[in-house]
């Protein structure tokens, strides 16, 4: 059978791929060059955002990074990565509420607001959540408020949701990126489901038969990571948030004074 791999044929141990417009074109994508390599076994070298990319911009507003995956193929690791080599004060993981029983180590108002149903469907009716959904029995939402209030102090914002969430979301915040990972293969995401033995063979194989549904709707997302290698996956995810953050918008926004400076018409008095 042919992996992922094999169809998308890869030719590093991770690969990003970024979606261009139309919004649900999947052929109209490039790869991301991978310079600046300071080690061998990674072509992206050691890519850590630095302190002015890190810090919050008051100018400037956050972005919302919509992440999806199949359970299993690592979004969470990659997302817990990535804020721990960089400051946290400028990025941050919306904490969404659910009403599914807390995993061994989950605590409530860090990893989620774990709520029972009529609690949660009470949020619903008041119009609290920008986006919710049902997965595996369980309900799932996003704070509106929070979100918003985040967002406008400049704080870079990641929702680790499913794809029912993320068009939610695109309908309401347009300006939101989004980022689709993958395992290498069936096997692979089989292997780690086993792995980290949360779930029982009943749940996994459950979740098996829903990774190829979930899976069909990566064309809907800008970036695409395989995650094979987890290092070069980070990677990858890291050069996303610089590139976004390097866009002209963010840069006219974060340097509008130099900006001002440079467009004037007076001398620099030499």
């Amino acid at each position: 059978m042919r992996t992922v791999c094999d169809t998308l044929r890869l030719h590093f141990s991770a690969h990003v791929f970024i979606r261009n417009k139309p919004r649900y074109s999947p052929h109209n994508r490039f790869k991301l060059s991978h310079m600046g390599s300071k080690d061998p076994e990674h072509p992206l070298g050691d890519l850590v955002l630095t302190d002015s990319e890190s810090k919050i911009d008051m100018m400037g507003q956050g972005t919302l990074y919509i992440v999806s995956a199949p359970s299993g193929a690592g979004k969470s690791s990659l997302i817990a990565a990535l804020l721990e080599k960089n400051p946290t004060y400028a990025m941050k993981v919306s904490v969404s509420h659910t009403t599914r029983q807390p995993r061994p180590g989950e605590q409530d108002g860090i990893h989620y607001h774990f709520v029972d149903k009529a609690h949660f469907e009470a949020l619903i009716a008041k119009g609290e959540f920008l986006e919710y959904a049902e997965v595996f029995g369980n309900y799932y939402g996003t704070s509106q408020v929070w979100i918003e209030n985040t967002l406008k102090k400049g704080i870079d914002i990641f929702l680790d949701i499913d794809w029912q969430g993320a068009r939610q979301i695109r309908q309401k915040m347009p300006a939101a990126r989004s980022i689709f990972i993958l395992p290498p293969s069936k096997e692979e995401l089989e292997r780690r489901l086993n792995a980290r033995g949360q779930d029982n063979q009943e749940v996994i194989e459950k979740r098996m038969s829903e990774a190829q549904s979930e899976t069909s709707h990566y064309p809907e997302y800008d970036y695409l990571i395989i995650n094979d290698e987890f290092d070069a996956a980070l990677m990858d995810f890291k050069a996303i948030i610089r590139a976004e953050r390097l866009k002209q918008d963010k840069q006219a926004a974060k340097y509008s004074s130099m900006l001002s400076e440079l467009l004037s018409t007076g001398t620099t008095g030499q």
